[in-house]
This record gives structure tokens, sequence and C-alpha cells, in this order.
């Protein structure tokens, strides 16, 4: 959906389209709006929030309308008593999916780990239980989120290589040519649309026009348009 058409759509919801009255929206109050919106959006539906409780991955339908924002990067790391630390999380991580190693030992072949995610208040408990400790034999460990770093934990027994983690991505900010931006002042030059797919962006408006509604206090358009919204995620 170009920018021109989602501001139509979204004056078109609030009934601005020849309205020049005090509350005429400006374009950077709807690309605020808008990104606001859609990054609300995405967070519902990979923490299941909707009406179904469904997160991540757990419908087709909720995996058709995140894939794209799915991201897989390798990570560099560092080696600490008991754990192996990666580099700081990407600066557009939003939520984490899983990582993936390589566990390796002087004396046997390095092989691909089954590495789950665990709570950092639980580490100790897991460390001393021998079923859930680190193992190199059954290729299994743990890994908590600390720091703005994932830690990958081998209880030194073994090293661990080749880190990759798999995450949601923050969805790209819409900006509209000629608009400014409201945090550095400049006046973007180009366009850049929604990456998400035409029928979320139809969802999209509706709940941004919600959140300009509440702006200015159009009690009436406000409850439309959220109820537009809601019914259609």
């Amino acid at each position: 959906m170009n920018n021109n058409l989602l501001q139509i759509k979204i004056k078109q919801r609030l009934n601005k389209l020849a309205s020049f009255d005090y509350d005429n929206i400006e374009c950077w109050m709807i690309q605020e709006a808008f990104n606001k919106a859609q990054l609300e959006w995405v967070r519902r539906r990979l923490h299941g929030l909707n009406a179904s409780r469904e997160a991540s991955e757990q419908s087709v339908t909720i995996v058709d309308d995140v894939q794209i924002l799915l991201t897989e990067t390798p990570l560099g790391r560092t080696i600490k008593d008991k754990f192996v630390e990666s580099d700081s999380l990407p600066t557009n991580f939003l939520h984490f999916v899983r990582v993936s190693g390589n566990a390796k030992t002087e004396c046997c072949p390095e092989r691909a780990l089954s590495i789950y995610q665990a709570e950092e208040a639980n580490v100790d408990i897991l460390l001393s239980d021998k079923f859930k400790s680190p193992s190199f034999d059954w290729a299994e460990t743990f890994c908590t989120i600390a720091s703005d770093k994932i830690r990958l934990y081998t209880n030194n027994e073994f090293d661990i290589e080749d880190i990759k983690l798999t995450y949601y991505r923050l969805p790209r900010d819409v900006q509209f040519n000629g608009c400014t931006n409201i945090s550095t002042g400049v006046v973007f030059r180009a366009d850049q649309t929604c990456e998400l797919k035409e029928d979320i962006c139809e969802i999209l408006a509706d709940e941004t026009a919600a959140i300009l509604a509440g702006d200015i206090e159009s009690i009436t358009q406000y409850q439309r348009d959220i109820q537009n919204a809601q019914r259609n995620s």
C-alpha cells in the first residue's frame, strides 16, 4: 500500500478528508500514530494477546502475517565461567525465537546442540540437576537472556561455536515524503512504505485512526475504529 493511499484511508476513518478545523491532522501525526499501531499490532501477534490467545507460530495465519519479520543472524561470543556469552542483541531485536550453536571439545568432533531457553533465576538449579545440566554427550544445554546478551551454559565442560540467533525484528517505520522527522527535525525526501501485507495495512489504518481519534478526543470515531481493528485481527 503506497503512503498516499494510506493517509487517505486514515483521514477517511476520521472524517477528515475535507476538514480544516482546529483538530486538522498533520502528516507527522499520522506517521507517528501508524508506526505506534504497527509495533503494538506485531507485539500482540507475537505474545498471544489476541482474542484466540494465539502466540507466535501457533497458527498458519499468524505465521503468514509475521514471517517477513523473522530473521537469522550470527553472533560472536566471549567465554565466561560456566557459560558462553554472545555479543549484544541486534538493535532491531523484538522477540526471541531460538538460538543454535555447535558444541566442541578437544577430544571429540563438534556436534549441533539442542538449546532451550530458561529463566535466569533457575540457572543454579539447572546446573546442579544431572538431568537438565549442560551435556556434551547428549548435545543439550540451555540459554538465558540477560544484559542484552544471550548466555549459553556449558558448565565448563565444552565450548560453543557458530552461534546463530533467530528472532523477530522490529517492523520498519513508515516515512512520508515531505514530512518532518519529529525526533530530528529533518524532512524526509523519500517514501518508505509499510512492509507488511496489504490486508494487514488495512487493519493498521483502523488502529492508527483509533489512536488519532483518541488523541483528539473523538470518542465515536475511536470506538468505531478500534472495533474494526479488533474484529479483523
